[in-house]
């Protein structure tokens, strides 16, 4: 279940792509995949503050698409539809960073959030439910969830350590090795499945409620409000599952990448 203008940018293909880009051809593609940058925008804003303006992130989207439309190369055997949204992305990502819209303070409770769950996890040596990471951190429950929505948008930033892990790359080649694994050298590949294999099992560790959420919201591609409503949950206490869920990957991340 998909949203409509998610779709029609996916129905209408590209049938080949022209050796020239003219102003015509631009207009034409902005305009059949401008739909694709709502989608995405609106997707992204659901995770951040209210204050972050939803036009401002489509329009950071469209510099993204024109970036994409420039740049595709289409002997690389990827559809311009999964580039555009690589571009997209980055291009809103960039925004927000330029934009520094996370205040210290919430940087600084997501770092304790993150050093307690990761803490105690490895005491326990499985998740840790949301009663327990309260606990340690001497919260209410109503204080914790409160924590969650506050730093639920953080999270969005934190390919930044990954890169930071990974040998000196310009986004070009960094999109092809996560898409192209003939384009890997032997090293980044290895990182590569070492990461994959990390993710994977931190999903496998997940309540079952985790794995429907996750499985919903990124392979499905459910708001959150649709979610609630399978799962019989409020879109609010989604959102805070859908954060503690990234929490618990994002521990399994930093303790791989402290390692290396």
């Amino acid at each position: 279940m998909k949203a409509d203008f998610a779709e029609n940018a996916a129905e209408s293909p590209v049938p080949e792509w022209p050796d020239k880009i003219d102003a015509a051809t631009q207009e034409r593609l902005v305009m059949q995949y401008a739909p694709l940058i709502k989608y995405i925008a609106t997707r992204m804003a659901l995770r951040l503050p209210p204050h972050i303006s939803l036009d401002d992130l489509i329009s950071s989207g469209m510099i993204g698409l024109l970036d994409a439309i420039k740049k595709y190369d289409p002997t690389k055997n990827i559809s311009f539809k999964t580039y555009a949204e690589f571009r997209i992305k980055g291009a809103i990502l960039d925004e927000l960073r330029s934009l520094d819209w996370i205040p210290r303070s919430i940087r600084k409770k997501t770092n304790q959030l993150e050093k307690a769950y990761v803490s105690l996890q490895k005491e326990l040596g499985r998740p840790a439910e949301a009663e327990e990471i309260a606990q340690s951190m001497g919260l209410t429950m109503e204080e914790y969830y409160h924590l969650l929505d506050e730093t639920k948008g953080v999270s969005l930033l934190d390919l930044d350590s990954v890169r930071k892990n990974l040998p000196k790359l310009s986004e070009e080649e960094l999109y092809e090795i996560l898409q192209d694994e003939s384009a890997r050298d032997p090293f980044i590949s290895v990182h590569f499945a070492e990461l994959r294999e990390i993710l994977m099992k931190a999903l496998e560790c997940l309540p079952d409620k985790g794995k429907l959420l996750i499985s919903l919201y990124y392979y499905e591609e459910l708001t959150m409000k649709e979610i609630g409503e399978i799962m019989g949950y409020t879109e609010s206490r989604i959102s805070q599952m859908h954060s503690q869920a990234i929490l618990h990957l994002c521990a399994k991340l930093s303790e791989y990448l402290s390692n290396q």
